[in-house]
């Protein structure tokens, strides 16, 4: 039997009875360290609660509950990808299984190509809007009303307000901090010379291969979304160095460097300035 939101509730209520987090984060490539940070982790695998691991590398596939500076918050550490053939409907699960937890805000990291040439590997961008380049939606098939809305308005997808105390927070802690649009490709191919001209022709600041359908999903059941993304890469045909995972590796943990420092900080403003 595919697993539900009851399901998955009851098996994390067997784990933590009493835990109700204010934040999810969901943790990309090379940024699993940032969950290290955790008071009192309850770790739960991906396997316990009936869903798929992540076969990509630099994801544990682990869900851990615990405390950020008092705020008790849910990481995903690692992510499921369209590409690897899993399908919209885990990460269905997996986003309103969050709400359903209590959460309020979902942060979201990932690694990105960079399509500008002045932001390089290793540094950080916040994502103001996204466009859609993956050849489906996950909201597609009936709607459930107890969930959201049929047609869901993306107008403000990624939260004017929690970025704002993101980029006041990366002030405060002198960690540059760019801004850029999203576009999200399926992978697992990364993408050609063309498409990268094309897509700059478009708008698009940095590409990846994740992070829009959770946004969607989110914003339909009603989470707030901020998203940090770390550069591994400038884009094919931007750079003479070869586009590689290893690569994104490496530079993603040079930016989760910066994130162990800003996702924390981050999260104490905005419970402060939220409640």
């Amino acid at each position: 039997m595919a697993p539900t939101v009851t399901s998955t509730m009851q098996v994390i209520r067997r784990y933590a009875a009493d835990f109700h987090p204010k934040v999810a984060i969901l943790l990309g490539s090379g940024m699993g360290s940032i969950a290290d940070q955790l008071a009192n982790p309850i770790t739960i695998p991906y396997s316990a609660l009936g869903l798929p691991a992540s076969g990509v590398a630099g994801h544990a596939s682990l869900m851990m509950l615990g405390n950020l500076h008092g705020v008790p918050v849910v990481c995903l550490k690692g992510r499921l990808h369209v590409y690897e053939g899993v399908g919209y409907e885990p990460i269905r699960l997996w986003i309103r299984t969050l709400k359903q937890l209590g959460c309020a805000q979902l942060i979201l990291t990932g690694a990105v190509g960079s399509l500008r040439t002045e932001v390089g590997p290793g540094e950080l961008v916040a994502i103001t809007d996204h466009i859609n380049f993956h050849p489906g939606n996950p909201l597609m098939g009936p709607n459930d009303e107890t969930v959201g809305p049929r047609f869901v308005s993306l107008e403000n997808a990624y939260d004017d307000g929690l970025r704002d105390i993101l980029v006041a927070t990366a002030a405060r802690l002198n960690i540059p901090l760019y801004q850029g649009v999203y576009i999200a490709t399926l992978g697992p191919s990364f993408e050609t010379p063309a498409e990268i001209r094309a897509f700059r022709s478009w708008g698009a600041d940095v590409v990846g291969m994740s992070v829009v359908p959770e946004v969607i999903i989110a914003r339909h059941c009603g989470l707030q979304v901020a998203c940090i993304t770390g550069v591994t890469n400038l884009a094919v045909g931007l750079s003479k160095e070869k586009v590689t995972h290893e690569g994104t590796l490496q530079f993603g943990e040079i930016a989760a460097r910066k994130l162990v420092k800003l996702i924390p900080e981050f999260i104490k403003d905005t419970v402060n300035v939220l409640g």
